[in-house]
């Protein structure tokens, strides 16, 4: 019954942006007419918020912590500065989840490490990529770097060389309580935690600075929601979605429960939807035939919405994606948005059967960003140097679009 009353709701949502046959054709509304429109639009008000130099200095300011390795004092001093902003934006209810982490081979782990061939390798014939792309074009070498000598910066160099050390972790996490429907709620998420020797500002500064905005607009005073958004902020992503495999297997059964009986609270509201958002700034295109990638972000550069087609929750996953779409064609500034059915190493698999999730990226994950679309990825140049105004509005637009979409689901009102 929830998934349908989902896919209803994504399809009003996404219909939501289609114009009457009427709108299309007529060309007599008054400038007054437009402008009011314009200002009686919650969404329109709420994605006005956004600002290009806040999000860039939210990035810059989590690479004060390096690349935020999990199970090291500059990852947990990290998620200390995260709750501080939380709390100055007038988030409510800040909590922490805590779990156990103790890795069978301690910090030896290699996402999508794609070490066949030399620069510009041709993709082989009928080659896949974990979650069912299909890679194609020029490969060249992906993979972690964990060589300190390779990040030049002596200071950076020495913020990143403490060890992650196993045992307890912590992840952070608030929430805007739904007005009519607290016992129901959409999750936001990026993970804080890096790897590689650098600042991690993309990979993923990037998304965490997106949801840190979010939350910061979403907690205004005079916003108020129907139903409730989660703002999670994910730990042990690098070493295999550990913080939100944690989160699924301690809260999923206890969604849509009032605690205490009769109080009108619910912890853990069911899950209508989860959003993920793990890189987000760097669209320059394939890499060259020698290997290089143009430091120039391209002009065809769009925003990366995927779910996976072979999940319990696909219908429903697409037609999420599809609401996020929609509300990017008609909110986002700069860049379009495209939906692909391929969704792969990152936070929102943990969720994918439980719940529509979807993962919002500046490349297809398996296919592009496999196959070397990112040299930063992983890697000691991945600092908030590297990135021009060009690759940070690229996430502001995400920003923009999933700012747009969440507030439409959720039915979020400004007061006047």
């Amino acid at each position: 019954m929830r998934s349908t009353l989902l896919i209803a709701a994504a399809f009003a949502f996404v219909t939501s942006f289609i114009p009457s046959a009427f709108a299309r054709h007529s060309f007599r509304a008054t400038t007054q007419q437009a402008q009011t429109e314009t200002v009686s639009d919650p969404v329109k008000i709420l994605v006005d918020r956004l600002d290009l130099e806040r999000y860039k200095a939210t990035v810059k300011g989590l690479t004060q912590f390096g690349d935020r390795r999990q199970g090291t004092d500059r990852n947990r001093q990290a998620i200390d500065w995260i709750e501080a902003q939380l709390k100055s934006y007038g988030c409510a209810n800040i909590e922490r989840l805590k779990y156990d982490y103790q890795p069978p081979n301690p910090d030896t782990r290699s996402t999508m490490a794609n070490t066949a061939g030399g620069p510009g390798t041709p993709t082989p014939a009928g080659a896949t990529a974990v979650g069912g792309g299909r890679p194609r074009g020029l490969r060249v070498r992906t993979g972690v770097n964990n060589d300190p000598n390779a990040q030049p910066d002596a200071k950076l160099r020495a913020l990143d060389s403490q060890p992650s050390v196993p045992g307890p972790r912590e992840e952070i996490y608030c929430t805007k309580i739904g007005v009519t429907h607290p016992d129901e709620m959409y999750i936001v998420s990026a993970h804080m935690d890096g790897i590689g020797w650098g600042e991690a500002a993309n990979d993923d500064g990037s998304g965490t600075a997106l949801v840190m905005e979010l939350a910061r607009v979403l907690s205004s005073a005079d916003v108020q929601t129907e139903r409730s958004i989660r703002f999670i902020f994910w730990n042990n992503e690098e070493t295999g979605l550990n913080g939100s495999g944690a989160y699924v297997e301690q809260r999923k059964d206890l969604q849509g429960k009032e605690t205490p009986s009769g109080s009108g609270r619910y912890p853990e509201p069911k899950w209508l939807g989860m959003i993920q958002h793990d890189m987000m700034m760097f669209d320059h295109g394939m890499p060259r035939a020698d290997g290089t990638v143009s430091k120039e972000q391209r002009p065809e550069a769009d925003v990366n919405i995927e779910f996976q087609v072979n999940s319990k929750f696909a219908a429903q996953s697409q037609a999420l994606a599809w609401a996020l779409e929609q509300a990017d064609e008609k909110y986002a500034t700069d860049y379009p948005a495209s939906v692909s059915s391929h969704m792969t190493n990152t936070d929102s698999n943990p969720f994918m059967n439980e719940v529509a999730a979807i993962s919002v990226r500046e490349n297809e994950r398996g296919t592009e960003i496999g196959n070397g679309w990112d040299p930063q990825w992983h890697q000691p140049t991945d600092v908030f140097a590297t990135y021009n105004d060009k690759d940070f509005r690229l996430g502001l637009n995400a920003a923009q679009t999933t700012l747009a979409a969440t507030a439409g689901l959720a039915a979020a009102t400004v007061k006047k």
